[in-house]
């Protein structure tokens, strides 16, 4: 995304984005209703006839979406507890049409006549409790008309990260959002505290990245390919250097090759407790290091930030050990009184 400086990647060959307004505790989503409904995911015939390839591609691609902001949804509330700093949120993503190089064309396929709608509806989030309609056109966020705000010919990315900005201030500001659709009632939907983290679909490459407040997966990513919690396990890494100030400790730090490596093994051992908490198997962690590893790890010619992936692996086994006798006597997986930090 042009304009935006890269941060550190945290996996090899990977860089990423920006931040938001959080709120920091004393002690110390995104996503979509799982529907399997066709004619919710499938534009207009009208706009398939015309536009095919376009619409499959935007089937799959929201596909995908959605199947990333479930599982965040699940990391970043069941870890709440133990996050130093939460953000109030509803599990709601929206769509622009502005973000496409061709609005107008996209306009057509998914068969919108403005340009906000609901896209993603994290499943167990307050937006789904709430029932909020899949592809139902958003007028207003508090009596604030979507239409006025400006917007770039196309490619305008920031415009709907301003509009996610607005429903996590008004939620803020006292706990609710309200949402006014076309064709339909005005919702207002209260907000519960999860981790400070988005997760956003990125462009057409196999990265993972944490930019200190996002997630972001390129679409053909790796991990799309595993099972859920092979896939959670990815999500967690990179959920990890958010949870853990990374970025921020890496900016007064300097991204120096042994500093850097410390971050990744944090990363690593800390995620089969978040996995746990979001009920997944924290063994998933090992799963997909010995999946992805040989394939994507680099080998002889990886980053030197990075341990070879069997070292990741043994890193992580033991960390899965401490957390199994934390756990035997019936204790919580409370990351933030029993993880080893290793960095300051």
């Amino acid at each position: 995304m042009p304009g935006r400086k890269a941060a550190t990647p945290v996996w090899p060959n990977a860089s990423v984005l920006p931040m938001a307004q959080v709120r920091r505790k004393k002690s110390g989503m995104l996503s979509l209703v799982a529907l399997a409904l066709t004619a919710v995911l499938t534009p207009p015939a009208h706009a398939r006839d015309g536009n095919h390839e376009l619409s499959e591609t935007l089937i799959q691609i929201r596909a995908q979406d959605q199947r990333m902001q479930d599982i965040g949804w699940k990391l970043v509330s069941a870890n709440a507890p133990f996050c130093e700093q939460t953000v109030p949120s509803i599990g709601l993503q929206l769509v622009d049409v502005a973000g496409y190089r061709k609005p107008a064309q996209i306009r057509e396929t998914l068969g919108l006549s403005s340009e906000f709608a609901i896209y993603t509806v994290a499943v167990g989030s307050p937006a789904s409790h709430a029932q909020l309609p899949l592809m139902a056109e958003v007028l207003t966020i508090d009596a604030m008309a979507l239409a006025d705000m400006p917007a770039n010919a196309h490619s305008d990315w920031a415009r709907l990260a301003s509009v996610h900005d607005a429903v996590e201030q008004s939620l803020l500001a006292d706990g609710s959002v309200g949402l006014e659709l076309a064709d339909g009632p005005t919702y207002t939907v209260e907000g519960t505290d999860v981790c400070a983290s988005r997760f956003e679909l990125g462009g057409k490459n196999k990265q993972a990245l944490a930019d200190g407040s996002r997630v972001i997966l390129g679409r053909n990513f790796p991990g799309f390919a595993y099972t859920d919690d092979e896939l959670a396990a990815a999500l967690a890494h990179e959920l990890a250097h958010n949870i853990l100030g990374h970025k921020q400790w890496l900016d007064t730090q300097g991204r120096k090759r042994k500093a850097t490596r410390l971050t990744e093994r944090e990363a690593d051992r800390l995620m089969p407790w978040l996995l746990v908490n979001a009920g997944y198997d924290p063994a998933a962690a090992i799963r997909f290091m010995q999946k992805w590893g040989p394939k994507h790890g680099g080998g002889l010619l990886r980053k030197r930030t990075h341990d070879g992936w069997d070292e990741r692996v043994e890193n992580i086994t033991a960390e899965l050990a401490r957390l199994k006798a934390v756990q035997k006597d019936g204790g919580t997986a409370d990351w933030s009184t029993h993880f080893r930090r290793e960095i300051p």
